[in-house]
């Protein structure tokens, strides 16, 4: 399974069990709750109406009843109250207490029925109760003992919106108990408040999924995203390519600059070992010709051979001198991660310098200089870098255009890059060789003597055009060699 979508099913399996909780909560603890409030209320109200009905109690003759008692007219007044009140937002427009009042025996003395606005399965009439033995029920049977005595009984046995809570509250006439009062309500009354709890948690759950839901996309987008740009870059690393660190932010920053040192490190130490072995290798032949000369100049000698060798050892000096500046100016190259010192320069006055310093060198080969197109083009980039890569084009070039020919070439800006071509008319390079042109100690014979160079110009060359974000491409020209360079302006 992808990273992303293991994010997601993650985000969704979380979101969920929270969803879960909070509903199991709210079964486990806003219901008993609210049925708990009601409750208490019902004890207080029961309470208060065994303080009014003692004295009427009291006073009833045995076997009597309280039917026409004060209490009773109070309670048959109350049923018929007309009340319309708004409580937090629901509307309450009827009564639904129920007071039964029983003597010291359990028996009903006083039964008001339900309120008007009652469910017609726990409606009673006012004098349903009166005379019968509720010395059963819990309510009545707990309190008489001295306890507390409360039950939720269901009209209808299948239906629990039937139920009904009674609390009960004893009479006392000194410390005897005389009688019970009972305070009854459908719990019907209380569900719409917690019908409405639960709809607004539910709907409270379902914007925590959804905002969990577009939480868990953005973070699997930026997660996604983090990772592919590390992808991408290990990607091009492992091409060869430099292209700078992503930044991101936190751990996979961190990782990015962690990734980037090491393979700085391991490039750093597979170049070391590239570049000994190839500069040993390179070192051999002017030092052996450089040793066989001393020795020979050691032993009598004409003059015209004193100044063969001499002037062997001159070269070969010379050879080992330029193999060294080159070899350090691509290791500084190779070191910049970024340009030293950027700063605006025009192209085109560059490339006439460049070209001018070595007007003397191709007057003495008697090669030539012809320009397509000169279009100035303004970028931002290191002067010293890119007179190293200009240079080194010309030296190659001029190293392997024949006498008598020309080199062409043009400077032109297409779109959001500036582009140079160059072309000689040499004896080009074989579609095998194409490809390794420009790597470090990689070199052709010259045609002009036979010799090979040390392949280290135009390697600098397209060291140079990538620290300037550009690119350097070798192209068959039938007959020569057409080399083009890109560079961003």
């Amino acid at each position: 399974m992808r990273l992303g979508l293991r994010l997601l099913f993650a985000f969704f399996v979380i979101a969920g069990l929270a969803g879960f909780f909070a509903l199991q909560v709210f079964e486990s603890e806003v219901k008993p709750s609210a049925r708990e409030v009601m409750e208490d209320a019902l004890a207080d109200t029961a309470n208060l109406i065994a303080e009014q009905a003692a004295a009427e109690l009291r006073a009833m003759p045995a076997g009597g009843t309280l039917q026409d008692s004060r209490l009773a007219h109070d309670l048959a007044a109350y049923r018929q109250r007309p009340v319309d009140l708004q409580i937090w937002g629901l509307h309450k427009r009827t009564l639904d207490l129920r007071v039964y009042v029983t003597d010291a025996a359990g028996r009903v003395v006083l039964d008001s029925g339900f309120g008007p606005g009652a469910a017609a399965a726990v409606e009673r009439t006012a004098s349903s109760a009166v005379g019968a033995d509720y010395s059963h029920w819990r309510d009545v049977h707990l309190t008489l003992l001295g306890q507390y005595g409360a039950r939720a009984t269901r009209s209808v046995p299948d239906d629990d919106a039937s139920s009904v809570m009674y609390v009960a509250a004893p009479v006392r006439d000194g410390a005897r108990v005389i009688g019970v009062v009972s305070v009854g309500k459908p719990l019907s009354a209380v569900q719409q408040f917690i019908d409405r709890a639960q709809r607004r948690i539910l709907v409270a759950g379902f914007w925590l999924l959804g905002l969990s839901a577009a939480v868990g996309v953005l973070v699997t987008i930026w997660m996604v995203r983090s990772v592919r740009q590390l992808k991408t870059y290990a990607t091009h690393v492992h091409a060869g390519e430099r292209v700078p660190v992503p930044r991101l932010p936190g751990e996979l920053g961190d990782l990015a600059v962690a990734v980037d040192e090491m393979r700085e490190r391991l490039e750093n130490r597979e170049r070391l070992e590239h570049t000994v072995r190839a500069l040993t290798h390179e070192l051999k032949s002017p030092l052996a010709a450089i040793h066989a000369a001393a020795e020979l100049l050691g032993d009598e000698l004409p003059t015209q051979d004193r100044e063969r060798f001499a002037q062997q050892i001159r070269e070969q000096s010379l050879r080992l001198r330029d193999l060294v500046d080159r070899m350090l100016e691509l290791s500084r190259l190779e070191g910049q991660r970024a340009l030293a010192n950027p700063k605006p320069i025009g192209l085109l006055a560059l490339i006439d310098e460049v070209a001018t310093a070595h007007v003397p060198l191709a007057i003495q080969r008697g090669v030539g200089l012809v320009w397509e197109s000169r279009v100035d083009a303004t970028l931002t980039g290191d002067h010293e870098s890119l007179v190293l890569l200009f240079s080194n084009l010309w030296s190659n070039a001029l190293d392997f255009a024949p006498e008598g020919t020309s080199i062409t070439v043009a400077l032109r800006r297409v779109g959001a890059q500036a582009v140079f071509t160059m072309r000689d008319t040499g004896p080009g390079v074989s579609d095998f060789a194409l490809p390794q042109l420009g790597q470090r100690f990689f070199s052709l014979p010259r045609p002009r003597d036979g010799h090979r160079g040390s392949g280290l110009g135009l390697a600098i060359v397209r060291q140079a055009a990538a620290l300037h974000g550009g690119a350097v491409a070798f192209e068959q020209a039938s007959p020569g060699l057409l080399v083009t360079v890109r560079l961003p302006v």
